[in-house]
């Protein structure tokens, strides 16, 4: 299993954030071919306690990596990519990574 992973830093307005990502953003995302599952998390803080630097993590799984590539290419994928950079790109880290099974 390989996932893309989006992690975002805190944005200026939370309200507008999650109005964007959720009904817009996330929805265009949804529908790049072969994404299997998204599963987003809120940082709500951190273990020293107080604010994370972060707010949100998004990881999108696929089969493999050239299921990944293809999606990323794919007309839905870049219309994704074009509108992550356009709402939120100053804000976003991806990442691309395996699930490793512990030994």
């Amino acid at each position: 299993m390989v996932k893309l992973i989006a992690l975002y830093k805190q944005p200026e307005d939370r309200a507008a954030f999650d109005d964007y990502y959720f009904n817009t953003h996330a929805p265009i995302t949804k529908e790049i071919p072969g994404l299997l599952d998204m599963k987003v998390t809120k940082i709500v803080g951190s273990p020293m306690g107080g604010e994370s630097d972060f707010y949100l993590l998004c990881e999108m799984f696929y089969d493999s990596h050239e299921s990944l590539k293809a999606g990323l290419k794919s007309d839905e994928g870049k219309a994704s990519g074009k509108d992550l950079m356009g709402f939120a790109g100053n804000l976003v880290t991806l990442m691309i990574g395996e699930d490793v099974d512990e030994q």
